[in-house]
């Protein structure tokens, strides 16, 4: 019975002693001493912040400097482009205008040869006898030369009843001239022609006084 009861007894403190440890409070962090992340760098949201590092005032000044550097240089860059580019262009237009001028002056070249025989033809006509069939073949041919020559650029000069122009007729006499104003074109002896706004022979005239 006595044994019975001392164990009993013993078994409530047993399990007592048991039982979990009541919760130790955690032990307070130290508070953080460490510098204040500048303004633009937290906005900027940089990895090294984001890992809890921290920028000091001499770096971020010196990122500071290498940026504007950068973008002083990249100006730089954008204006010699721009430069090239202008460059560039007036050179495609002066190549394309000499390319032009070149070619005209060939083709004028050219033209010029085959002016004395479209006199020739012209003079033909005006001359030729009534009624006969070959005039009429003189004629198909100093048509067709004149169509080719139109579609190179060449126009004839007007000069009849036109003000005299150094720039366009080349006079060969000055007369009294009825109906005509002094310095006015009566005649043309020999017609002139122009390639596009350019004249390969000025028109033989004569001028009233």
């Amino acid at each position: 019975m006595s044994s019975k009861k001392t164990r009993q007894n013993i078994e409530p403190e047993n399990q007592e002693s048991l039982e979990t440890p009541a919760e130790i409070p955690a032990k307070p962090s130290a508070a953080c001493t460490c510098a204040p992340v500048p303004a633009a760098l937290a906005q900027a949201g940089t990895s090294e912040v984001e890992a809890g590092q921290t920028v000091s005032l001499d770096e971020f000044e010196a990122q500071k400097k290498q940026l504007e550097e950068n973008q002083a240089q990249a100006a730089e860059y954008k204006d010699g482009w721009q430069r090239a580019v202008a460059d560039f262009q007036n050179y495609k237009r002066r190549t394309d205008a000499e390319k032009a001028e070149t070619y005209q002056n060939a083709v004028g070249s050219i033209v010029r040869r085959y002016l004395p025989i479209l006199d020739d033809l012209e003079r033909a006509l005006a001359a030729r006898p009534a009624d006969l069939a070959w005039a009429d073949g003189v004629e198909l041919i100093y048509r067709k030369l004149q169509t080719i020559l139109e579609a190179e650029g060449v126009k004839r000069i007007e000069a009849e009843g036109q003000m005299f122009d150094p720039n366009f007729h080349e006079a060969i006499s000055q007369e009294p001239a009825e109906g005509y104003e002094s310095g006015q074109v009566t005649a043309i002896v020999q017609n002139g022609y122009m390639l596009g706004e350019r004249v390969i022979r000025p028109a033989m005239v004569r001028v009233a006084q």
